[in-house]
């Protein structure tokens, strides 16, 4: 086998890997889809469809080669007088050309199946995401609905407690007025009592000048007799 078909073997056995990961239960589709969603491959994914067209281009061509052996080597120009060893390697090329052949359309085959797998497995991830979301829609829908019964269940003890609600509400309004108005009669209390120490403050400070004139006169008059 030649290196370039060896290549294409080992290409074919690594889908077949990959294949198997895919149908076998190991991971999750949501596991798979954030693998597939990673940034490594994101990167790839932007030339994905550069890359599948190439490597089918290839592969294509190599199927094209191994059906032209295939052909080639099918057609039976021998005659009697071939020896054996001739037809031997005739034979050999033959089955070359039909494994290479194999070799190529399960490439083939397999990069469309893989393709479609990690489709479908992304579509699934995607819907049972959807799935999650209208369930718990429906669940916040359920509680809503649970919880207006139980508000249409409760509004008329509301009701019944309003009238009992007005009723204190009214008694405290006239407390409160009551207290509003015991309030503005310290007010004005206030207010007269303030004005009276302002007219005894300033009767006070009269009554010491006068005494301070006093005082001072009957200075004056002493010091005069005196001198007298």
């Amino acid at each position: 086998m030649s290196l370039v078909w060896t290549l294409i073997a080992a290409f074919l056995y690594t889908e077949i890997v990959v294949v198997l990961l895919l149908v076998l239960p190991l991971a999750s589709p949501r596991s798979w889809n954030r693998f597939f969603k990673s940034k490594f491959l994101a990167m790839l994914a932007q030339q994905a469809h550069i890359y599948f067209f190439l490597i089918m281009g290839v592969l294509v061509l190599f199927l094209l080669e191994a059906i032209r052996e295939m052909r080639k080597y099918s057609v039976n120009e021998h005659t009697g007088d071939v020896h054996l060893n001739v037809e031997m390697q005739h034979s050999m090329r033959l089955f070359r050309a039909q494994r290479n052949f194999y070799i190529s359309g399960f490439s083939i085959f397999l990069v469309l199946v893989i393709r479609r797998l990690v489709t479908l497995i992304c579509a699934q991830a995607n819907l049972l995401a959807q799935s999650e979301a209208s369930m718990k829609q429906a669940q916040s829908a359920t509680a809503a609905a649970r919880s207006l019964l139980e508000d249409k269940k409760t509004e008329k003890a509301k009701e019944a407690d309003e009238d009992q609600t007005l009723n204190e509400l009214n008694q405290l309004r006239e407390r409160v007025q009551q207290l509003t108005a015991d309030l503005n009669r310290e007010k004005k209390d206030k207010e007269a009592v303030k004005s009276q120490a302002e007219s005894l403050n300033r009767e006070y400070d009269r009554l010491t000048e006068e005494y301070s004139k006093l005082q001072k006169q009957i200075t004056i008059g002493g010091s005069n007799s005196k001198d007298d």
